[in-house]
């Protein structure tokens, strides 16, 4: 299971001058963007999902919205991209990569954005919890010591820019030993196999968010994001992912079964702009029209 948290450089954020709030917001994490930001030194101080793709930058820009106090339908299942949510997010990103963010920033998702953290070129990169042991494994991570965790930013109505993903263990219904998948599945999630990760890789290398009570591990609380990742999974609804209600469930997507290829869709569109090779204000209505187009071919 993933959620979102803020992934920051203590250094970086106290030689600004700033401390990172617990449960930070938006207007914050811009601030201390641009006062970590040195790009002369190749430091940009936020870097964020701008590759296209539902499970790329629209998973984060989805999340981002409902904080905004967007959605992606009404309760008749219009779609909002010609709203004032959908404006004010977009144009907040935007503005914000190109502030204070990485050179090509819209080809970057996740692994890249990993890679530019890693490497001790980032100030704050908002995303998946499960990135938090990646950045502080001292193997692979150049700033492992320098790494705070807070929770996902809001801006003030209520909602924070968080997600919650499931990783599920299916066993499809054509498998010719169906009981030695349920006993796979079983050992896979169970306490045993939590203790032999933790044994053989440490407790912050464990599978997070699969059972309870390894929030109740005292071993697995002093890893330094257990207690964010818990708060975030506590903090995410994904009946009530924004501000007023929507039709549908989830959190950083819509759960149907046309999301997919809309959101990729839009999330081309959402790309162009942050490319600047698209204005936000045409990235919008391109999104607006082809959501409709594909609602109303579906029978929405």
């Amino acid at each position: 299971m993933c959620r979102t948290t803020s992934m920051y450089r203590k250094d970086l954020m106290a030689a600004a001058g700033l401390e990172m709030p617990e449960a930070p917001t938006w207007d914050f994490i811009r601030e201390a963007a641009a006062a970590m930001t040195d790009k002369d030194g190749e430091i940009y101080g936020i870097c964020l999902r701008g590759k296209a793709g539902w499970g790329e930058n629209m998973a984060f820009l989805s999340a981002m919205n409902n904080s905004f106090g967007g959605k992606w339908f009404d309760e008749d299942w219009n779609a909002q991209f010609d709203g004032d949510a959908w404006k004010n997010t977009l144009t907040f990103y935007v503005d914000m990569l190109n502030e204070s963010g990485p050179p090509g920033v819209s080809n970057n998702g996740f692994n890249e954005n990993l890679t530019l953290f890693q490497t001790g070129k980032c100030g704050m990169w908002i995303d998946a919890t499960v990135a938090a042991s990646f950045v502080t494994n001292p193997d692979d991570s150049q700033v492992a010591d320098q790494v705070g965790f807070a929770l996902a930013p809001d801006a003030g109505l209520g909602k924070r820019g968080n997600w919650l993903w499931a990783w599920s263990l299916a066993i499809p219904t054509s498998t010719d030993s169906p009981e030695a998948a349920k006993k796979f599945v079983e050992w896979a999630t169970s306490k045993e196999y939590t203790a032999l990760v933790a044994e053989n890789e440490g407790w912050a290398n464990v599978p997070p968010g699969t059972r309870t009570s390894l929030y109740e591990n005292a071993n697995y609380m002093d890893v330094p994001f257990a207690k964010m990742t818990l708060e975030s999974i506590n903090s995410a609804d994904p009946t009530n992912p924004s501000v007023d209600p929507v039709p549908y469930t989830g959190v950083q997507f819509v759960a149907i079964p046309e999301f997919q290829g809309i959101a990729t869709a839009v999330g081309q569109q959402f790309s162009a702009a942050l490319a600047g090779t698209t204005s936000i204000e045409d990235a919008l209505a391109n999104a607006q029209e082809l959501t409709v187009n594909e609602m109303d071919d579906a029978g929405y």
